[in-house]
C-alpha cells in the first residue's frame, strides 16, 4: 500500500499555508523593522531568518498556531539581539582625543570594564562599572547623550545622524566630544575607587 499520497498532499498544503503567510506578514514585518534599523540589508536578513524558521517550524509535529505573532516574536528578538551585539562593540572611551593633554590616555570601555566571568571580584566590578556608566549617560546633557547613543551603540555614522537629526556633522562631532570626556571622568573615578578597595 502507497501512503506517500497523502502525506505529499498534506505536505504541500503546509507548504501552501506558509507561503501565504510570509505574503500576508512579510509588509507588516518590513515596516516594523524599518522604524527600528536603518540598515535595508539588515532588514531583509532578519526577515529572510524568520522566515527560515517558520519554514522549519512547519515541519514539526505541532505546526505553529499564530504564525503572525510567532513571525513577530523571532523578528523582535533578531532586533534586540542585533542592538545587544553593537551595545557590546569596543568604543574608545578613554581614547585619544587629541586636543589637550589629559586626553592621551588610551584604552577602551572593554579595557576599563573586566570581564564578568573572570572571577566574582571582578564580576562585582564590572557590575558597578556598568551601572555607573549608565547613570552617568542618563546624566548627560541630551544631545549629548543621543548622538553618543547613536554613534557608539547603535553603530550610525555621524552622516547618518546628521541627516535624521538635521544638525550639522561639526556639531554632533562638539557634542559626542563633549559627552566622552564627562564619561570618561566618571568611570576613571569609579574604576580607581574600585581599583583601591
Amino acid at each position: 500500500m502507497d501512503t506517500s499520497r497523502p502525506l505529499d498532499a498534506e505536505a504541500t498544503r503546509a507548504d501552501d499555508a506558509v507561503a501565504e503567510t510570509i505574503r500576508r506578514e512579510r509588509p507588516r514585518l518590513r515596516a516594523w523593522l524599518r522604524r527600528q534599523l536603518p540598515d535595508a540589508q539588515d532588514i531583509e536578513d532578519i526577515l529572510q531568518d524568520a522566515f527560515y524558521e517558520l519554514v522549519l517550524a512547519s515541519r514539526l509535529i505541532e505546526p505553529v498556531r499564530n504564525a503572525g505573532a510567532w513571525l513577530f516574536t523571532i523578528v523582535r528578538n533578531r532586533v534586540t539581539d542585533r542592538h545587544r551585539r553593537r551595545s557590546h562593540r569596543t568604543f574608545p572611551l578613554f581614547g585619544n582625543l587629541g586636543d589637550s593633554e589629559d586626553d592621551d590616555d588610551s584604552g577602551t570601555l572593554d579595557d576599563l570594564i573586566p570581564d564578568a566571568e573572570a572571577d566574582p571580584e571582578r564580576a562585582f566590578m564590572r557590575a558597578r562599572l556598568v551601572l555607573a556608566l549608565e547613570e552617568a549617560l542618563r546624566e548627560l546633557p541630551e544631545d549629548q547623550r543621543v548622538v553618543f547613543i547613536a554613534h557608539e551603540v547603535d553603530g550610525l555614522s555621524f552622516k547618518a545622524i546628521a541627516q535624521t537629526s538635521g544638525v550639522g556633522i561639526n556639531t554632533l562631532l562638539s557634542r559626542k566630544h563633549a559627552a566622552v570626556k564627562a564619561l570618561r571622568t566618571r568611570l576613571r573615578a569609579v574604576h580607581d575607587e574600585l581599583s583601591d578597595n
